[in-house]
């Protein structure tokens, strides 16, 4: 858990220092673990989905931030290469209700974690496909399928593609 700053002014032990909207607030031995559950309770809207969570593993440091006034973008959640948006999703929005006859609205996309939102610093921190299309091509190019397609032209005004070298993504625009 998170330590006082005192229990470890002279430590040596390896840890992070924690931040929370600016302040230290102290130290933890596991920051993976940390992010990994406060992102976990985030989708869960256990907390709220605008805090903000930042690791930067060159200084040792967690920042999170919860203050007012924070730019925040929506993005899709992507999991294991695979949006977590289902056709299900889009079904219960366009009817206004889920399968169990509750209200279905954005705000049940961010709370049932398939939507996050994300402010510009915990932006850094993450891959963004620009399309559901780069995805499987990135599945496809993980299980050893070549997805370059040649077709002889060249479109100056085209979007450009991913690139050739596979991504992890953790995200996906919102067009």
């Amino acid at each position: 858990g998170l330590e006082s700053l005192e229990e470890n002014a002279h430590s040596q032990t390896p840890c992070t220092k924690v931040f929370v909207n600016g302040v230290w607030m102290g130290v933890h031995r596991d920051p993976a673990n940390l992010v990994k559950t406060i992102k976990k309770l985030r989708r869960k809207d256990d907390i709220s989905p605008e805090v903000s969570v930042v690791r930067d593993i060159r200084e040792k440091e967690l920042r999170l931030y919860t203050d007012a006034g924070r730019v925040c973008r929506p993005l899709f959640i992507v999991e294991n290469q695979q949006l977590a948006l289902q056709k299900k999703h889009i079904k219960w929005l366009i009817e206004g209700y889920n399968d169990e006859g509750e209200e279905y609205k954005w705000e049940q996309l961010v709370k049932g974690g398939v939507i996050e939102l994300l402010d510009a610093e915990e932006e850094e921190t993450v891959m963004i496909s620009m399309t559901p299309e780069d995805l499987e091509n990135s599945r496809l190019q993980q299980s050893g399928i070549d997805t370059s397609v040649n077709d002889g032209e060249f479109d100056p005004a085209a979007r450009l593609k991913a690139g050739i070298n596979s991504h992890t993504w953790t995200h996906c625009e919102i067009h």
